[in-house]
């Protein structure tokens, strides 16, 4: 239950997944979205995989807090939340397709393995950051060439990080999660729920 009478909660993220699963667990929350160039952002020589995405989420919030502050100058800052979701093999980070060959290439590279994916949920709130990070293993099932091309074909792949969404279609082709579902599809429920109750936001 939330807590905060006076503060609906700032999701900064376009994700319509997201803010669903925010509603899901009856949190009040409004989307605010910072323009942006939709690629991902670039990587640091020698950053490992939980770092890139824990400071990818971070800086996701930072942007967005002073967006909000632009916009609302003589107003407190109201309680903040941003994510970022990351699919890896090993070291190696699987992001957003570039087109559909890019599209391609990564669901190629993931057929009949199992991959990593990791989701960095970072609360700003009364001064504090609070930072919680979420582990999963997917295993995906082995994909033929047109089974690869139909899946492209259907657009789903566009805008998510490893070219699939395990919320759609390609829910078809995951034979085994080890870890948070919720966090594959976006944000972590259980690890935000406990960063809300840390800021005394939820109970």
């Amino acid at each position: 239950m939330w807590t905060n009478q006076s503060d609906r909660l700032i999701l900064a993220s376009a994700s319509p997944r997201r803010l669903q699963l925010l509603e899901q667990i009856h949190v009040p929350v409004e989307q605010l979205v910072v323009p942006a160039d939709g690629e991902d952002e670039p990587r640091l020589s020698g950053e490992r995989v939980t770092d890139y995405v824990t400071r990818t989420a971070r800086d996701k919030l930072i942007r967005t807090q002073h967006y909000w502050r632009e916009q609302h100058p003589s107003q407190p800052l109201p309680p903040m939340l941003a994510a970022d979701t990351t699919v890896a093999m090993g070291q190696t980070i699987l992001g957003k397709p570039l087109d559909e060959m890019d599209a391609k290439r990564i669901l190629t590279e993931l057929a009949g393995k199992t991959h990593d994916v990791y989701t960095a949920v970072v609360l700003s709130h009364d001064g504090q950051l609070h930072e919680a990070l979420a582990h999963a293993r997917v295993e995906m099932d082995t994909l033929t060439e047109p089974e690869i091309d139909h899946y492209v074909a259907s657009g789903e792949p566009f805008g998510k990080a490893g070219a699939y969404g395990i919320q759609g279609i390609a829910a078809a082709y995951v034979k085994n999660i080890e870890g948070s579902y919720s966090a594959v599809v976006g944000l972590p429920l259980f690890e935000t729920a406990q960063l809300l109750k840390r800021a005394g936001l939820y109970v």
